[in-house]
């Protein structure tokens, strides 16, 4: 086949026809495709995810069953003030626009309160440290229990009237009493140090005495 005949070819109607019938089957199966997509996946509708916060998981369930939504509680985390099982957060936000039959992730208020360890502060620190520690961890403190000892030292952490030990955990928001000193020890030792200073100096009259001796 030379060149001309092979240009030749495309002035032949046939061959215009069969490409503009092509054409017109890419352009119908693309409107087709587009309409499918739309129709399957409902574009352009959507519900609105309600607020739950504060809602009981029963609750919740019941209401977004009957538009069409599904609720699952997948974490569980504590916020003072809320009932226990009360919804703390969601996703989606509530507000935004979703499919029928979307999850809504929820996280709900636990039903026991968090436990905090006791960090080694039995005998190993001062009071003001001791307070500043527990309290950050989330702990209430009622008015220290004195006893005999170094002022301000802590001798023991008490709970309900039970020592506790270090590394134990015990509910966050617990009220803890501590056990300090009373500065008796610190006392007694200054008292017993003036003791030995007056039985260790002389007297007037064994000066005297010393200093005739000399003489």
């Amino acid at each position: 086949m030379t060149v001309k005949e092979f240009f030749e070819k495309f002035k032949a109607p046939m061959f215009w026809g069969n490409l503009l019938a092509m054409l017109v089957v890419i352009i119908f199966l693309c409107f087709g495709l587009k309409w499918w997509l739309a129709s399957y996946t409902h574009h352009g509708e959507g519900i609105e995810v309600p607020n739950l916060y504060g809602m009981t998981h029963r609750v919740a369930v019941h209401r977004l069953d009957s538009i069409g939504l599904v609720v699952v509680a997948n974490d569980s985390s504590y916020v003072e003030g809320l009932p226990a099982g009360a919804i703390i957060q969601q996703n989606p936000a509530p507000g935004m626009k979703v499919k029928s039959g979307r999850i809504i992730y929820v996280t709900i208020n636990s039903l026991t309160m968090p436990c905090e360890r006791i960090p080694d502060l039995i005998d190993n620190c001062s009071y003001r440290e001791a307070e500043a520690r527990l309290k950050s961890l989330g702990f209430e403190l009622l008015s220290p229990k004195l006893i005999d000892g170094e002022k301000d030292w802590v001798y023991g952490i008490q709970y309900h009237g039970r020592n506790l030990v270090s590394g134990e955990s015990v509910p966050r928001e617990s009220e803890l009493t501590l056990v300090i000193g009373n500065g008796s020890l610190g006392e007694e030792k200054d008292s017993e140090g003036s003791d030995n200073g007056d039985s260790d100096a002389f007297s007037s009259d064994e000066i005297d005495d010393f200093l005739e001796v000399l003489e």
